[in-house]
């Protein structure tokens, strides 16, 4: 999830966001049909079980809504037939050992949610896909890294609404000294 989370980032989520379900809870021991719940918004940054083995979390950003087509062509993301804006940041280096720097761009989905993200290579598979059209109850995630991500495009699959437990909104600390307290957009 590089820019936005780091190797070794510990960060604060809110469970609330999305209301209560079965993996709110340690054990699973939540509510199975969820309590208060909530829908995730595009742009955040969500916590979910990995739908072909739920005792695995991941965190992506949420990019389609049930009912959206996604579809990437030459590195751009398309949302509903139309591309997403993104501007050119600079080189991203995170290790001092990189040798081929990634370009970061800042993305800027509808309703202005405007986050980072990476691109270290040109034509990677991850960068032309067939379209995807979310089913109902479902969500489209990928990471920000783009071209270093296991996500929709690959092999994560849509995620149900149900899988989804929290939102990741503050990094407090890194274990390697990295980079400091920050919020997650």
């Amino acid at each position: 999830m590089l820019p936005t989370l780091a190797p070794g980032d510990y960060f604060f989520t809110s469970k609330f966001a999305y209301g209560y379900n079965k993996y709110s809870f340690p054990n699973d021991f939540g509510p199975v049909e969820g309590a208060f719940r909530k829908p995730p918004q595009r742009g955040d940054v969500a916590i979910f079980r990995f739908p072909s083995n739920p005792k695995i979390d991941y965190v992506k950003r949420v990019i389609g809504l049930p009912g959206d087509r996604i579809q990437m062509k030459e590195e751009i993301l398309y949302l509903n037939g139309v591309a997403v804006p993104r501007v050119r940041l600079g080189e991203f280096s995170f290790d001092e050992y990189d040798e081929n720097l990634p370009i970061e761009y800042e993305e800027t989905l509808p309703g202005g949610k405007a986050y980072s993200i990476i691109e270290s290579f040109q034509d990677s598979r991850g960068d032309n896909t067939r379209e995807f059209v979310v089913p109902a109850g479902h969500y489209f995630m990928m990471g920000d890294n783009r071209d270093n991500s296991a996500d929709r495009r690959f092999d994560v699959g849509f995620v149900p609404e149900e899988n989804i437990y929290a939102k990741a909104t503050l990094v407090f600390f890194n274990k390697e000294n990295r980079r400091g307290p920050r919020w997650i957009r």
